[in-house]
């Protein structure tokens, strides 16, 4: 069965996030994508330490959709260089893993 993978990612705005989640969302490459409350973080970014206030953003989805998810982040992000981590999940409530793995699936006829 293909892994389950939670996917961390941070934007500089909600409205770039949202577009983000929808994105993923309609074309069924997330099951589920929360946007949590602002945050600041701090960062080193050409030689400068760097402090910015960001939307963190959690996709969940499967291992084989990983580099559709990345292309997808790569053209929607404004930044250089967007965070995106993929960590790989171990273990999980039998049915929400399956739920995820039916939603990232193909288009239902």
């Amino acid at each position: 069965m293909d892994r389950t993978l939670v996917l961390i990612a941070n934007f500089p705005d909600r409205p770039s996030a949202e577009a983000f989640a929808r994105t993923l969302l309609e074309e069924r490459l997330a099951a589920c994508v929360n946007l949590l409350a602002p945050c600041t973080s701090m960062y080193r970014w050409n030689a400068q330490v760097e402090t910015a206030e960001e939307i963190p953003v959690l996709v969940k989805t499967r291992e084989s959709l990983y580099g559709s998810v990345e292309r997808t982040l790569c053209r929607l992000h404004p930044y250089e260089v967007p965070e995106l981590l993929a960590l790989p999940v171990a273990a999980g409530l039998p049915a929400y893993l399956q739920w995820i793995a039916a939603e990232t699936g193909e288009a239902q006829a």
